[in-house]
């Protein structure tokens, strides 16, 4: 569903665009579970096959929040849906490549 936004005082996640999410606000252990559930179901509001997240107004991310992303892939993955991302905060890319799953992210 184009438009489809859904936020908390937190993080704010919406489809702008079909096939086009951005996320913004936090990204962290105190955000992970409402982003999660709040991106799944932006996730299964969309229509789109191919599925870019937009990263660049996220605030603050931990390794919470790239566990949110990596649950995202999972499930577009379960849909056969490509989800990709873009604009990733060099704190998630850093501790993506610590955790030696940078590759799933830019894929």
């Amino acid at each position: 569903m184009q438009g489809d936004s859904r936020q908390n005082a937190r993080v704010g996640i919406s489809e702008v665009a079909s096939g086009r999410i951005t996320v913004s606000g936090e990204l962290t252990f105190a955000s992970a579970r409402e982003a999660r559930q709040l991106g799944i179901l932006v996730l299964e509001g969309s229509r789109a096959d191919r599925i870019a997240i937009d990263c660049s107004a996220v605030t603050r991310a931990d390794s919470a929040g790239l566990a949110v992303l990596l649950d995202w892939l999972a499930w577009g993955r379960k849909r056969t849906r490509v989800v990709s991302f873009e604009n990733l905060p060099s704190s998630l890319v850093a501790i993506a490549r610590i955790s030696e799953v940078d590759a799933l992210l830019t894929a």
